[in-house]
């Protein structure tokens, strides 16, 4: 643990199994500087355990960055669970993963992400009071994905402006990894925005029905890196710039929903020497988790949700703008600037 590359000073790493179940499921805390942890759970069918490690131990961290980024009174924590989440789950093993989260006493809240959604997390919440994207109760939020979509499309058409000149899409074609729950919302925002877009994903109905809707073209998902588009939008799974697939990319922005989407630091780098513009993924992808948070403060307001999605893309555009006047990879100015906001809230504490 204490030596793997993607350790970051974590404050705790749990690991849960229920045999009844069949539950296999990480909780990694990575700061609670801020408050308590929140961040979703994520169901995968993982390589090995290994695997499964090294993505609670980078979403975690990635949530303190996230959440620092995004103004907002709650450290960074990810659940992760071994499993196809299109055969393995059952009320049980929501159930199992509540206690879970029970367990750790309020260090950590949950809310959906990859893999799950809000019938899974309201199956959770019979057993914990530390969960949230619910769709009952005062401040039930509901599904967090359209806010996250929100954000994404706002901070895309802020690349656009610094990349192009104009935050103008009418004229963009713009290609978009994953079409699923944050996808499919940040497709039905550019084809408003007159975007055109080519499309991939390995759920075919999914893609069938983005494509009659938004008059998108799909595409195989290992095309989607080669096809000719101004802006690249990944919002599925992570790591996918990387060194086999930077080269083949043809944009001049990276902006999208996905969490870590650098397969490593050095990547910045790399992307920034390719001439393109990268919205690092923790600042951009923030609405879901702001919605969450109104959520779990317990007022429910749908203009303060609003609100602080404007300002993380103004928090964006000035991460973006410090790294153009610098010449540094904007994804080390924004770990430079949320490091430092994790910093002082340390000092506070």
């Amino acid at each position: 643990m204490f030596d793997h590359p993607s350790f970051d000073q974590h404050e705790d790493v749990h690991q849960f199994f229920d045999a009844k179940s069949g539950l296999r499921c990480l909780i990694a805390i990575h700061s609670t500087v801020l408050g308590p942890s929140a961040g979703g759970t994520r169901m995968w069918n993982y390589a090995s355990g290994a695997e499964m490690l090294n993505d609670a131990l980078r979403l975690s961290r990635g949530m303190s960055y996230k959440n620092a980024m995004a103004g907002i009174p709650f450290g960074g924590g990810k659940a992760v669970i071994w499993g196809n989440s299109r055969r393995d789950k059952s009320e049980a093993m929501f159930e199992a993963l509540g206690r879970a989260v029970e367990s750790l006493q309020g260090r950590y809240f949950t809310a959906e992400d990859v893999g799950i959604d809000t019938a899974d997390i309201q199956i959770a919440a019979r057993q914990t009071g530390y969960a949230a994207g619910l769709t009952n109760g005062a401040s039930a939020s509901g599904d967090p994905s359209p806010l996250t979509a929100r954000g994404v499309f706002l901070g895309l058409r802020e690349a656009a402006m610094r990349a192009f000149g104009t935050d103008d899409l009418s004229n963009r074609t713009v290609a978009v990894q994953g079409v699923g729950s944050v996808g499919g919302y940040v497709c039905q925002h550019l084809a408003e925005a007159g975007a055109r877009l080519i499309i991939s994903d390995i759920d075919g109905r999914a893609l069938e029905e983005v494509s009659a809707r938004d008059g998108a073209t799909i595409v195989a998902p290992d095309e989607i890196y080669d096809v000719d588009a101004d802006i690249f939008s990944p919002n599925a799974l992570g790591a996918i710039i990387n060194e086999s697939t930077l080269p083949r990319l043809r944009a001049k922005v990276i902006a999208g929903g996905a969490n870590n989407q650098l397969s490593d630091p050095e990547m910045g780098a790399r992307v920034r020497d390719a001439g393109i513009l990268y919205a690092p993924d923790y600042v951009i992808n923030g609405g879901g988790i702001i919605n969450v948070a109104a959520e779990i403060l317990g007022s429910y307001s749908l203009d303060w949700v609003y609100n602080k999605i404007d300002t993380m893309v103004e928090t964006l555009g000035r991460v973006m703008d410090e790294a153009i006047s610098s010449g540094l990879p904007t994804s080390q100015v924004a770990d430079r600037m949320a490091q430092k906001r994790l910093a002082k809230a340390a000092e506070g504490a």
